[in-house]
């Protein structure tokens, strides 16, 4: 289960091990879940933790993508080790057999037939693949099932 301290543990673990990359990351990554403890007023359940850390995983990919435009190996290399680091924290993620699988229930569930009832769809399965799939992975797989 991943809460807070499990996280403050890590980053006592990578100072005691000098791994720069790992304490800069998850710096960051408390950091982020701090700024979105304030915004909400209350600490976060896992739900929220991983929603954040989805966030970064986000993050990173994007700055990967910028940088390889940018012909900055350095950075994306950077960037690679980062998430690298961000993805230890999450739960195993699903393969795209698993997922599909989960999308055609969501959508017997929500009774969808059209890309119009995508939203129905998305409503009850991004719930029960929270920090296992990104929510471009999942709206496209949905998309797809519902285009035929």
């Amino acid at each position: 289960m991943l809460s807070r301290q499990t996280i403050e543990q890590a980053l006592k673990e990578a100072m005691r091990n000098n791994d720069e990359v790992a304490r800069r990351t998850i710096r960051m990554i408390l950091s982020a879940i701090k700024l979105a403890e304030v915004e909400k007023g209350a600490a976060l359940d896992e739900s929220a933790l991983l929603a954040v850390l989805q966030k970064e995983l986000k993050s990173r990919r994007e700055s990967i993508a910028d940088a390889e435009k940018a012909n900055r190996s350095d950075l994306a290399e950077a960037a690679k080790a980062e998430i690298a680091v961000i993805e230890s924290f999450l739960p195993k993620q699903l393969s795209m057999e698993e997922l599909e699988a989960l999308a055609r229930e969501a959508i017997q569930e929500a009774g969808a037939t059209t890309p119009a009832d995508m939203g129905k769809v998305m409503k009850i399965l991004i719930p029960k693949v929270q920090g296992r799939a990104s929510g471009d992975q999942v709206s496209q797989m949905v998309r797809k099932l519902l285009q035929g």
